[in-house]
């Protein structure tokens, strides 16, 4: 599984990306057939306090393409979010199998 971590107009923290990984591989465990997660970091304008975004998208062979847009108070924040949406969203796709 590759994972590509992209932050848009910031430089990320070793703490993030080692953050984003950990929950990256959390989720392969449950789905052993994800070949590409793609993570999206950005700063909303205006400055306010729900300002950070992450999109994830999660690419699995033969079951599509799943994508998760969050905005919350911090990065962690935002991807914990994110992850949880995808995970729903490949666990409906088991059920459905």
């Amino acid at each position: 599984m590759e994972v590509r971590i992209n932050p848009v107009h910031f430089d990320i923290s070793e703490r993030l990306t080692a953050y984003i990984n950990k929950k990256a591989e959390k989720t392969e465990r449950r789905n052993q057939t994800i070949s590409y997660i793609d993570v999206n970091l950005k700063v909303v304008k205006p400055e306010t306090a729900m300002n950070k975004e992450a999109v994830i998208k999660v690419i699995v062979p033969h079951d599509g393409e799943f994508v998760s847009t969050k905005v919350a108070d911090t990065f962690e924040e935002a991807v914990d979010n994110c992850f949880d949406a995808i995970e729903r969203q490949l666990e409906k796709i088991k059920n459905k199998k």
